[in-house]
């Protein structure tokens, strides 16, 4: 059976519920749009719309021979949208009480260090950046000490940006594995501050 652009939801049901791809090909060019659109309704971003609503069309087809789908598929389609923009809407609360909960803690942990703790994380970065070859230790040091763009460094020691990039990049290179031990500390200090 053909579909056309006046296909009922019921036949284009019926023919998606037995494995026909036009079918879903149609419920997806149909439906697609009004959907990312409703979805906005609940939530602002488009990218997170758009996934959604994919999500399940993608569904939708990889059960369809399982789809149990009383009344209107226009309002199940709809229905499904909203309850998963809500699902989604939960999620992203719970993800930020969470990581509200974490900064709390660390916060609360590391409010006031321990005058040594800090002390010995200034000793071994110190240490691991003196270890640079000179190159990156330059480099490294007049962009995040002294605060110089890539560009500003590059005309003071008369090279490209592009090589700056790459002595950077790899200055943290050998300071990520030289510090590797103290990183999950030194994170904590950074995001607290």
């Amino acid at each position: 059976m053909r579909i056309n652009d006046n296909s009922t939801d019921t036949l284009l049901l019926d023919m998606l519920k037995s494995g026909s791809m036009s079918a879903f090909e149609k419920v997806f060019s149909r439906y697609y749009s009004t959907l990312c659109a409703y979805a906005k309704l609940f939530i602002r971003s488009s990218d997170a719309c758009e996934n959604i609503v994919q999500e399940l069309m993608l569904w939708i087809w990889e059960n369809h021979s399982e789809l149990h789908i009383t009344g209107s598929l226009s309002r199940y389609l709809f229905a499904a949208t909203r309850n998963r923009c809500l699902k989604h809407i939960s999620h992203e609360m719970v993800e930020r009480r969470v990581m509200d909960e974490m900064h709390k803690k660390l916060h609360g942990q590391f409010e006031s260090p321990d005058f040594y703790i800090v002390k010995e994380l200034e000793k071994r970065i110190g240490a691991a950046v003196a270890q640079l070859p000179d190159s990156y230790r330059q480099a490294f040091e007049l962009n995040r000490y002294e605060k110089k763009t890539y560009e500003e460094i590059a005309t003071m020691l008369g090279v490209s940006p592009k090589t700056i990039d790459y002595r950077i990049q790899q200055a943290l290179k050998l300071l990520r594995a030289s510090l590797k031990d103290y990183l999950p500390l030194i994170a904590a200090f950074v995001v607290i501050r």
